[in-house]
């Protein structure tokens, strides 16, 4: 859903109409990065219900892992902390092969 039109539209811009638009959402921020890391710490991803997003939490290398785990985050209410790396088996069947590592946080929004 990631649209070259919109592609630099602000992910907290986006979350704020879609919330207005009454879908549950979720939104992923990078809080911590080691390394080669693609994105920067405060990078966001916004995800909605059925796994829309817009944003980017890692340039495409992790995306898939991060909004499975935010509509269980919707589902659930709960936020969650989330770890890839080169040394963690999860990051290389993803896609972080690029030798950093990334800490996301993912929370719901009401």
């Amino acid at each position: 859903m990631n649209t070259p039109e919109n592609a630099h539209t602000d992910p907290l811009d986006i979350a704020a109409a879609w919330a207005g638009d009454g879908r549950q959402i979720a939104l992923a921020t990078v809080v911590e990065t080691w390394g080669s890391a693609p994105r920067q710490a405060g990078s966001q991803l916004v995800i909605d219900a059925e796994g829309n997003f817009e944003g980017s939490v890692s340039g495409g290398c992790v995306e898939g892992a991060v909004i499975a785990e935010a509509v269980d985050v919707i589902t659930s209410a709960k936020p969650r902390m989330l770890e890839f790396g080169v040394a963690d088996e999860t990051a290389w069947r993803v896609g972080l092969s690029c030798g950093g590592r990334i800490k996301v946080f993912v929370e719901p929004l009401a």
